[in-house]
């Protein structure tokens, strides 16, 4: 396996650097710090690849907040979605709160909107989400982030986050494997 990962590693294209991505990651902070200023907001980290995205952005966030995670995976480590497992639901009671859950990519859309539709079952006042990166598809998804750091193409990605079988989210930037 290490093999594998040590290739994909090596023939991939850097779409964004370490500093483009913590930029991008700076602006949404501020965007999130504006709109949820006075919603006293449930932080939803989407586990796995949403650790790294979220551990950035709440070292940037001044709205008062309270932290608390999910695990819902269509991917379990492959290359390809499937059904949504959910593995891990939060302790937080999100009744009458406002949620923002941050996530490493939209993608297809089907685990976000699985997750929204989940915290607004729970009695969420209200539902945002953040995405490091909304991949640009040629169909419509079912959901929108609220707020997007980077736009990207439709090519599988690892990295802040993403992973290629599990392996490479500590790497830092945004890399496309070759086709």
């Amino acid at each position: 396996m290490l093999k594998e990962i040590y290739k994909i590693q090596a023939t991939a294209e850097l779409l964004f650097d370490e500093l483009t991505v913590e930029s991008a990651i700076a602006v949404m902070a501020e965007k999130i710090n504006s709109q949820l200023k006075d919603k006293n907001p449930v932080i939803l980290c989407v586990m796995n690849g949403g650790v790294v995205i979220t551990g950035k952005l709440l070292t940037q966030l001044t709205v008062p907040c309270t932290f608390d995670a999910i695990n819902a995976s269509r991917y379990r480590n492959k290359t390809f979605g499937g059904e949504i497992k959910w593995i891990q639901k939060p302790e937080t009671n999100l009744g009458n709160r406002c949620v923002l859950i941050v996530d490493d990519i939209l993608d297809e859309g089907f685990t976000l909107e699985a997750i929204i539709n989940y915290c607004k079952k729970q009695g969420a006042s209200s539902v945002y989400s953040a995405v490091l990166a909304d991949k640009k598809l040629a169909h419509k998804k079912p959901v929108r982030a609220d707020f997007v750091a980077l736009e990207v193409e439709n090519r599988y990605l690892f990295g802040y986050g993403m992973d290629y079988k599990g392996y490479l989210r500590n790497v830092s930037g945004i890399y496309a494997c070759k086709e």
